[in-house]
């Protein structure tokens, strides 16, 4: 069954709030450290993705991630950075500065298609770049002042996470352009596999407690496996602006639930930073569903992480 428009604008909306959960839940573990935090969470994606794809897509799942091919390979690993970046990173920054800091995916990935593939960006992506560009350096330059060390490292490990999209998006659009489509839920899956293999080693041994346990098992199936194949079906059919402007409400979801349910307020310099990354996306994104040309710098990428 297809969705209508109106049903997918409204499951990306359930999409990002299910995202948006990652800082407050991290915030209420007790126990349970940076790479372990990532190991757990990737090992219950990884059994929930073993559940859901064999029921949705049948046993033939299987097969395309053995005969995927070096692009589906390279997809996983993208996803395998992001996957760890995010969560190393909630553990060293305040949820809404790795937040605002991934939000520049969109603008690195159309950054990724003028320098890779050569694709012409508008003035108003241009202006778009620079624009959130000043907000990022307003966000780490404030943190430096005030001596947050660790903030800033952690933004910088948050960084890793649209640079592996953008590297993911242009990884698939070059297999599209040589007639090899990269399905990637089996892409995240192998991301999840991998993710759980390397950090594994730096987990052990295990601190996490039964709650801690059952916080991240939330994470695994709820935050990330789930909204994973739900983001997949909404990519199917809104336009990518659509999804790329949707997607932004994980940003004011989470920020909104780590201050509501945990109590982490964000600091002006991050409010201030994120309003003009976030308005320069808004203004980018809106004057592209204005525009009546589609290019394949426009296809949608769901960003789970």
């Amino acid at each position: 069954m297809r969705l209508t428009h109106g049903g997918a604008v409204w499951l990306m909306v359930v999409v990002t709030l299910m995202w948006g959960t990652a800082g407050v839940v991290t915030r209420h573990l007790a126990q349970a450290h940076s790479f372990e935090i990532t190991f757990w969470r990737s090992l219950f994606t990884m059994l929930s993705l073993l559940v859901i794809l064999p029921l949705w897509r049948g046993r033939a799942v299987f097969s395309q991630v053995r005969n995927g091919g070096r692009e589906l390979w390279i997809s996983g690993v993208c996803w395998a950075v992001m996957f760890t970046a995010f969560m190393v990173a909630l553990t060293l920054a305040s949820t809404a500065s790795v937040l605002v800091t991934m939000s520049l995916g969109p603008l690195l990935t159309a950054l990724a298609a003028r320098f890779f593939i050569g694709h012409r960006l508008p003035t108003r992506t241009w202006l778009a770049i620079v624009v959130a560009g000043l907000g990022i350096g307003w966000m780490y330059g404030t943190q430096l002042l005030q001596g947050g060390g660790a903030s800033v490292l952690g933004t910088l490990v948050a960084l890793c996470v649209p640079l592996a999209g953008a590297a993911n998006w242009t990884v698939v659009q070059h297999a599209q352009a040589k007639g090899h489509d990269i399905d990637l839920v089996p892409a995240v899956l192998i991301g999840a596999v991998l993710t759980a293999l390397f950090t594994l080693p730096f987990a052990w041994p295990f601190q996490a407690s039964a709650h801690d346990l059952g916080l991240l098992a939330f994470l695994g199936v709820f935050q990330l496996a789930i909204p994973c194949v739900l983001s997949v079906l909404c990519a199917q059919v809104l336009k990518a602006p659509e999804v790329a402007l949707l997607a932004l409400l994980e940003v004011i979801f989470g920020i909104a639930l780590a201050w509501v349910g945990a109590g982490e307020e964000p600091a002006a310099s991050v409010l201030t930073g994120g309003a003009l990354v976030i308005g320069a996306l808004v203004f980018n994104e809106l004057l592209a569903l204005r525009s009546r040309r589609t290019t394949a710098a426009d296809t949608a990428l769901p960003g789970a992480h």
